[in-house]
């Protein structure tokens, strides 16, 4: 079998994945309704600010038509005559997190549409919901269609329940892309069609292409991001700039030994062949290119961890997922527990692990994803699991959050609207019942959101949510 017909292959498969996926994953309406507040206060909250690690206590928060107008200890602050008030005492109040690896339905999905989604758009704004729904206000869609940036600016202007989008075009690969002037013409292309970066995926053909690629995006200026080629390789992706490394791709194959077999997909048979002592000189070499992570650590995790596919079928989040795509994950993840023993798979995650705490050690900007929706990635729900996988990799609580929060506004260069709670900032808004500073996993115990001035309070997320 060529390469070329290989690489077909793979982005076949994981179009289709995709695409069963997001039609897949929840069947119901996609009619909802919210509070649309001119003014809310939020009285006796705790702050989290994530300027820095602290807390605020004892605070009101006054939010009017969707920012920050005032902050401070309750009995300071003046609460405007008419304003919606709402109670905080005991519960804390920090930025919306963020999706910087997601995936939402196209065109593609219309020969599956099913149940009570008549169209690829209302699978599209069901999966944008269920983002919403768990304290996501900002996602990076990784493969894009025109459809993708309608979406985007109607969800700029509130236009719908959604987080705000930011979107690549159709990714680069041998299967959309074989010769220098096709790349030249696809970058231009995406450029002149307002996509916001570039996506790289495997299957690239050659290191001339990829390399194409990157002058003309970085002439062009627009960016590039996402998978390590295997025929590019890390130091290659490095040396071209790439904005973001997903998935953590192409380091273990830079840190193998010689003698080391071809690598899989996310070159977990590398395992038993990693030499540990290059990692340093890996990470420095990220430090100097200012290229960002995005780990998609609880991805892995799920696919190559012990717990089998009884177990991670009991999984709350479960219950909005299709039938047929639960059997599907299963046959994956079976698959997978056959191919490995449980050590080799430890090693596999172990190795991740240390990488990403070398590298955030050393002050490479990381990012939060999950890659939803994939194999055991439920959209919104999987976020919350990637945060404890940093933690467990070896970042605080704090830190964790930041890569959902402060890290992401600095990326996306809006640090003056967003990514930390202060006055006249953007109100995108997270209320929990729990101080995620103490135990990450209070991350998902949402009482509220608020995002583009809309209100949504515990009641009507627990009614979208069970819908």
């Amino acid at each position: 079998m060529t390469s070329q017909i290989k690489t077909k292959l793979i982005v076949s498969r994981f179009y289709f994945v995709a695409a069963l996926s997001l039609i897949a994953i929840v069947l119901g309406s996609t009619q909802i309704s919210s509070q649309n507040i001119d003014t809310v206060a939020f009285e006796r909250i705790t702050v989290i600010p994530m300027d820095r690690e602290r807390t605020l206590t004892a605070q009101t928060v006054v939010v009017q038509n969707g920012r920050i107008t005032d902050l401070g200890p309750a009995d300071s602050v003046e609460i405007p005559f008419g304003a919606t008030r709402i109670n905080g005492d005991g519960r804390f109040l920090l930025p919306t997190l963020a999706e910087m690896h997601a995936h939402i339905s196209s065109s593609f999905t219309a020969p599956y549409a099913a149940g009570r989604f008549q169209t690829p758009l209302q699978a599209i704004e069901r999966v944008l919901l269920m983002y919403v729904l768990n304290g996501i206000g900002t996602i990076r869609n990784m493969i894009g269609e025109p459809i993708h940036i309608e979406l985007r600016e109607k969800a700029s202007r509130g236009e719908i329940i959604s987080p705000t989008i930011y979107t690549a075009g159709p990714p680069f690969s041998g299967a959309t892309v074989q010769t220098v002037e096709a790349a030249i013409e696809m970058v231009a292309s995406q450029k002149a069609s307002n996509y916001d970066f570039i996506k790289t995926f495997p299957g690239m053909p050659s290191l001339e292409i990829f390399n194409t690629v990157a002058r003309t995006a970085r002439e062009l200026g627009i960016p590039i991001a996402g998978h390590v080629p295997s025929t590019v390789g890390l130091d290659n992706a490095l040396a071209a700039k790439i904005q973001t490394i997903d998935h953590l791709d192409g380091y273990l194959q830079a840190a193998v030994e010689p003698g080391a077999p071809s690598p899989a997909f996310w070159g977990e048979n590398l395992a038993p062949y990693v030499n540990e002592l290059r990692f340093p000189q890996l990470v420095a070499k990220t430090k100097a290119a200012g290229t960002w992570m995005v780990p998609t650590q609880s991805l892995l995790e799920s696919d190559f961890a012990p717990d089998p596919p009884a177990v991670l079928l009991q999984r709350p989040e479960m219950v909005y997922v299709a039938p047929r795509l639960r059997e599907q994950w299963t046959r994956t993840k079976t698959s997978t527990d056959n191919l490995y023993s449980p050590e080799h798979r430890a090693k596999f995650i172990t190795l991740r692990q240390q990488l990403i705490k070398l590298l955030h050690e050393a002050g490479v900007g990381f990012i939060l994803g999950s890659d939803a929706p994939q194999n055991w990635s439920v959209p919104g729900f999987s976020i919350h699991r990637e945060l404890v996988a940093l933690v467990e990799s070896g970042l605080t609580p704090y830190q964790a959050l930041a890569t959902g929060t402060y890290n992401v506004a600095n990326f996306t260069g809006t640090l003056e609207q967003t990514g930390t709670i202060e006055v006249g900032k953007r109100a995108d808004i997270l209320i929990l019942d729990a101080n995620p500073l103490i135990n990450i996993s209070n991350s998902s115990s949402i009482v509220g959101v608020m995002l583009n001035g809309q209100w949504l309070p515990q009641t009507k997320l627990e009614e979208m949510i069970n819908e």
